[in-house]
């Protein structure tokens, strides 16, 4: 048996975020089965995973934790580790861009390498570029094993915390299950299939979507109170969005803003977003860009969704006449056949790279690299260098 008394460090805290923090080197399905099996109580009373702690409450564990040394496994009550040194490194402020320059991105981000940070190196809270889906040594003998028990995906995690996973979705893998998505192909899927291997009690949620062409981060829930939480920052323009896209010819500002209502239209080929249009069934669209290289013939452009309507992005460039490469839908057809051709592009070059937003009083940043395939596309673009007079584009971020 473990014992814990809670100091003033960790009141007010959850019982499994507490978990999480008092042993940093034990998985997330270790205290979610402990929990589950009720061999965690609290002054004697079986514990709950979302039952808030208060300074004195004695905490016993009957279960023996690897990290922990016999003497304590034997009933000893061991001061605890502050706050800040059990708690697992976060990315947080650090990776906040400098002042005067928010779209700034880092060499890193259009590399196939994902950033390293300092904090990432011992950081238990953080998967490998592939994660092993918390599958034990022996599942993770053969790649054939893998396999058969968790079909032909793994999980890309960018971060996994008590609250929330963010995932790097791959293009071609829709978001939710619908009709033209086989039944168990979908992230949504993967992650439920995912959450019952990590014992979790709540099955995981996405708070938001990307179309199935486009990759990048996705944000899922691990509860119920956190999903309610990241729908309503959601909902109140809370979670900046940002991302990468690559787009037909040059842009004649290297700022700009894209204000044009969305209608959405169904047909048997698909849905489809208008741009412009006057009915009241439109829905207010804003998007911002900031051109990041220009290429010859085509512009890498950042955007940041101030409203996230479906197809937002590739219905707006492609309003003004700069449509994404790739896009099957809003694309110029016969220029994504000679750049399938020419620079082996088999997907849209639209890519989530950045989220951030505020979580529990800390400021949240999360970066995505292009993939390879996209990346692979840029290295053989030719760079052009454009002088153009410094425009006065403000921006019009809310916070922020």
């Amino acid at each position: 048996m473990i014992t814990r008394t809670i100091d003033r460090n960790f009141a007010n805290m959850r019982l499994d975020r507490f978990l999480r923090k008092a042993f940093p080197e034990e998985s997330l399905s270790v205290f979610f089965a402990v929990i589950r099996k009720k061999k965690v109580r609290v002054n004697g009373v079986v514990g709950k995973a979302n039952q808030m702690l208060a300074e004195g409450d004695v905490v016993n564990i009957y279960e023996n934790f690897k990290s922990v040394s016999e003497d304590d496994q034997k009933g000893e009550s061991l001061p605890l580790a502050s706050a800040a040194e059990a708690a697992p490194a976060t990315p947080s402020s650090g990776d906040t861009p400098p002042k005067g320059d928010h779209a700034h991105i880092s060499a890193e981000a259009l590399s196939g390498q994902r950033p390293q940070r300092p904090d990432m190196k011992n950081a238990t809270g953080f998967a490998k570029n592939k994660s092993t889906w918390g599958i034990s040594d022996e599942r993770r003998k053969t790649k054939d094993e893998r396999l058969s028990s968790w079909g032909a995906h793994e999980l890309d995690f960018i971060i996994q915390t008590e609250d929330y996973v963010i995932v790097n979705k791959p293009s071609g893998l829709a978001s939710q299950p619908g009709s033209g998505t086989r039944p168990g192909e979908s992230l949504v899927e993967y992650l439920w299939e995912w959450g019952k291997k990590e014992c979790l009690d709540f099955k995981p949620t996405i708070a938001h979507r990307l179309d199935q062409e486009t990759s990048g981060m996705i944000i899922a829930a691990l509860h119920g109170d956190t999903l309610r939480d990241f729908t309503r920052l959601i909902r109140e323009h809370e979670v900046d969005k940002y991302y990468f896209a690559l787009v037909k010819g040059n842009l004649k500002k290297d700022r700009g803003t894209i204000n044009e209502s969305l209608l959405r239209t169904d047909s048997a080929k698909g849905s489809k977003m208008l741009v412009g249009q006057e009915s009241d069934k439109a829905q207010k669209a804003i998007t911002h860009y900031r051109v990041k290289q220009h290429y010859e013939g085509y512009d890498l452009v950042k955007i940041e969704l101030e409203t996230g309507r479906m197809h937002q992005i590739r219905a707006h460039f492609a309003s003004i006449g700069h449509p994404l490469l790739g896009d099957t839908r809003y694309g110029d057809f016969a220029l994504n056949r000679e750049v399938k051709k020419q620079f082996g592009l088999n997907r849209l070059f639209l890519h989530s790279c950045r989220l951030e937003f505020d979580w529990q009083g800390e400021h949240k940043v999360y970066d995505c690299p292009l993939p390879k395939e996209l990346q692979n596309v840029i290295k053989q673009l030719k760079p052009l260098h454009i002088e153009r007079p410094e425009n006065n584009f403000e921006k019009s971020r809310r916070r922020r």
